[in-house]
């Protein structure tokens, strides 16, 4: 097979800032881009996020992560000045390469990237089946363990047997209030 060429010119890049500071640093970039006139050098700046759930105050949330803490991809044509633009944009701390030339990341990896961040559906991704042995660690249940006897893959929740004073109890709970034994 042979090996991937780079294409010349316009490609992406990723650089890295200092921690929770990535829509800063994006939007700084975007401000500089107007400001300096490099449209037709720097394209597009994209801070790579997913939805996921999380439990907040017993309650089910939909919640957007990073899936890359610390890291920005740029769409940019790399020169001198582009280069100049990026790297002393403030809270940016330099670019993803060898030295100070940056490499650029492939179009596959990109084009899976916006095919991620731009699913609108999150989806429920339960880690269990039938019969193990669970931890509940969130809600009115903390603490109890018990078996899984129903997965509802839809919701996003199960079905755990627990004791309660001697005898096998069935309680629904949020796949994500439970952790295996």
């Amino acid at each position: 097979m042979p090996k991937q060429k780079i294409q010349e010119g316009r490609n992406w890049y990723v650089i890295h800032t200092n921690p929770g500071e990535e829509e800063i640093v994006a939007k700084n970039l975007m401000q500089r881009v107007e400001n300096l006139g490099m449209e037709d050098k720097i394209f597009n700046i994209l801070v790579p996020k997913e939805k996921k759930f999380k439990i907040k105050n017993g309650q089910r949330k939909t919640v957007e992560e990073k899936l890359y803490p610390s890291y920005v991809f740029v769409e940019m044509i790399v020169d001198d000045a582009s280069w100049y633009v990026v790297r002393n944009t403030p809270r940016v701390t330099g670019f993803i390469g060898a030295g100070t030339t940056p490499i650029p990341v492939s179009q596959k990896e990109i084009e899976l990237l916006k095919k991620k961040t731009s699913e609108e559906t999150v989806q429920h991704k339960i880690d269990f089946r039938l019969g193990v042995l669970v931890k509940i660690i969130n809600g009115p249940f903390r603490d109890f363990e018990g078996k899984v006897c129903e997965i509802d893959s839809e919701k996003g929740r199960l079905k755990i047997l627990v004791n309660v004073f001697g005898r096998e109890t069935p309680v629904e709970v949020d796949s994500l209030q439970v952790k295996k034994i």
